[in-house]
């Protein structure tokens, strides 16, 4: 339940504590420190199941400090959410109160993870009573025995016939770890592997730990055998139907950066290229659709389809006069089939798969898929995104540019 304005009167004027904290300004290293305190109120390590508050406007004893809250410092606030800095992205409101008759004050509310440990930068960041601190190993492992017990998203769950074996350590070791913690922090690391694998999600806190969902499709050896419909299904047709003729089909398949490369370079070779001598003075290009669109969309697919309870892959087809990329899984949390598409409106059906993929560098900034393609398609001259939204499927289409 969401504190009312007396509960969060109490917090203000009582000292800091593992849920509460206060900032002045955003100026100096507050926006740091504010989003360090983000992963630490996420991460819950006390395990108070309740929300934590950052105070923003407020002095250390709670007065306010006189800081002027405007639209776009609750829109600076808010963007600290998805801005990929905290993975997975935490859930958290922001708002401006009126509080002990005060309007100078942003209230800055987040939710405990069902999913920890979470991490900021690389790093887990905890709290105890009023101070933040790096997670030790021990404070890692309780994180993920948490996640064991809570009801997380799917793509955490252990798959049960699979093995660390499954797994590519090597490659665990050697690119997924360099690219989600910075070098310092692995080199002050005593972590086993296992253990890394436990705090990066990979992994169940079992004993023997057992490969989670995203920990067999980032790192797994051979993804489909453990997982029948982890793959996307490429069909170029020469008409506007299924049943034209098939110019190119291809079954593309492997871990998640692979599926991704490979998948962007079957888009390439598909994507014609028009050169324009005659509008103007220089040669002008255009390609019948803009690769960052087509790549956004796929992505978005990939990330935010279901993978539980189907064996159906993501499918693109494109046909003559459209590209269509069929999602399994409909509308997700606060997504709905009326708001779908909308600037501002996203949700996380698979959190963790979301971590993986902005460590891997394949999405840039959470919730930001469908603005991209939208604004590239608009620029290259084509048409609109066109959605068709179900309970049990997202069909997106492009059109080709005129």
């Amino acid at each position: 339940m969401p504190y009312t304005d007396n509960q969060l009167e109490e917090m203000l004027a009582d000292t800091e504590s593992d849920l509460v904290e206060r900032k002045e300004s955003l100026l100096g290293d507050a926006q740091t420190t504010i989003r360090e305190t983000i992963c630490a109120f996420v991460n819950d390590l006390p395990g108070h199941d309740r929300d934590g508050v950052i105070f923003v406007g407020a002095k250390n004893d709670g007065s306010p400090a006189g800081l002027e809250i405007t639209d776009s410092l609750l829109v600076q606030l808010g963007g600290m959410k998805d801005d990929g800095n905290i993975v997975p992205p935490p859930t958290l409101t922001v708002s401006k109160r009126r509080l002990r008759g005060v309007d100078h004050l942003a209230v800055l509310t987040v939710t405990p993870s069902d999913s920890p440990p979470v991490r900021y930068r690389g790093r887990i960041w905890v709290r105890t009573g009023p101070r933040r601190s790096l997670a030790t190993a021990q404070d890692e492992r309780n994180l993920s025995e948490r996640r064991r017990h809570g009801d997380s998203p799917f793509d955490s769950h252990p798959l049960n016939s699979a093995r660390i074996a499954d797994l590519s350590l090597r490659y665990f070791e050697e690119q997924y770890l360099p690219s989600a913690f910075s070098s310092d922090v692995l080199q002050a690391n005593d972590r086993t592997t296992e253990q890394r694998l436990m705090a990066t999600k990979m992994a169940t806190a079992d004993e023997p730990p057992v490969p989670t969902v995203v920990g067999v499709l980032t790192l797994g050896v051979a993804v489909r055998a453990l997982m029948a419909g982890a793959y996307v299904q490429f069909l170029r047709l020469d008409g506007p139907t299924v049943a034209s003729p098939v110019i190119d089909e291809q079954l593309v398949e492997g871990r998640l950066e692979d599926l991704v490369r490979r998948l962007d370079d079957k888009l390439a070779s598909h994507n014609r290229v028009a050169v324009d001598f005659t509008s103007s003075t220089t040669e002008t290009r255009h390609a019948m659709y803009p690769l960052a669109a087509l790549q956004q969309v796929t992505r978005n697919a990939i990330l935010h389809r279901t993978y539980e309870g189907t064996y159906a892959p993501v499918r693109v087809y494109w046909y003559s006069d459209r590209v269509e990329v069929v999602s399994p899984g409909g509308p997700f949390g606060s997504v709905t089939t009326a708001n779908f598409g909308e600037p501002g409106i996203t949700d996380y059906r698979n959190p963790n798969l979301a971590e993986a993929m902005r460590v891997l560098g394949l999405v840039q900034r959470f919730g930001a898929g469908i603005p991209t393609a939208a604004a590239a398609l608009r620029e290259n001259g084509n048409p609109p995104l066109e959605f068709s939204v179900d309970s049990s499927f997202v069909i997106v289409t492009l059109r080709p540019r005129p």
